[in-house]
């Protein structure tokens, strides 16, 4: 894992704070998620990873949060879709 050291004057700092509630580290942690989200550099997945998610459920409420467009396709959940009906059928269900 790595970790970084940041210097930030203080008014700086609560102005990215802004009132969310959640320490310095934890809110530049979320911004820099979501900037490499949406710069196509992180995956959903990685992004769980990064911000400790346990499920998608909690992914997508951070990105209502934060007004983050998710990139996964209508074509991506016909292809689960599909995997999911093959599995199904091949155990019996």
């Amino acid at each position: 894992m790595q970790q970084a050291i940041l210097t930030i004057p203080d008014g700086i700092a609560a102005s990215i704070r802004n009132n969310f509630g959640a320490s310095l580290e934890r809110r530049l942690l979320e911004l820099s998620a979501i900037q490499a989200h949406e710069s196509d550099l992180i995956t959903e997945r990685e992004v769980m990873e990064m911000l400790g998610f346990q499920d998608k459920e909690e992914l997508y409420d951070f990105f209502k949060r934060y007004d983050v467009r998710s990139k996964y396709t209508s074509e991506d959940f016909e292809t689960e879709g599909a995997a999911l009906e093959a599995l199904l059928a091949r155990n019996g269900k």
